[in-house]
């Protein structure tokens, strides 16, 4: 069974940083991406981040850019996202998830984007003001 278990998720101050973790099994972790995914109170979902751990492609929400980074370690099959700078409007559920490369980068490869199938359960981030 794939499991996608976040972590990392807590109560920081504005300008403060976090790092959250996706531990992954259950599938070929090299031949997908792994995408951050996040839901604030009363908003849609939107994606944060996605690695592709075929190449090692990444992107970003604009909303992020400069700020998160995204990586992965192949050895311990874990995708993290550091979070610097953080802000208020930062604060949501973070979601990690997976699906066949390209997956989330799609997208930005100029690809059909059909979603992610695979998801975890969230991680609380709380950006304090």
């Amino acid at each position: 069974d794939v499991q996608l278990q976040a972590s990392g998720g807590g109560l920081v101050q504005a300008g403060g940083s976090l790092r959250l973790s996706c531990a992954a099994a259950g599938f070929p972790f090299d031949d997908y991406a792994i995408g951050w995914f996040r839901q604030a109170p009363g908003k849609e979902r939107e994606a944060v981040s996605c690695i592709n751990n075929d190449d090692g492609r990444t992107d970003y929400a604009d909303s992020v850019k400069g700020r998160f980074t995204i990586s992965s370690d192949r050895a311990k099959n874990t995708v993290y996202l550091q979070m610097n700078s953080l802000k208020p409007e930062d604060t949501a559920v973070y979601y990690c998830a997976a699906d066949w490369a390209p997956g989330c980068l799609a997208q930005a490869m100029g690809l059909p984007y059909y979603g992610m199938n695979y998801w975890g359960k969230g991680t609380l981030v709380t950006v304090s003001s």
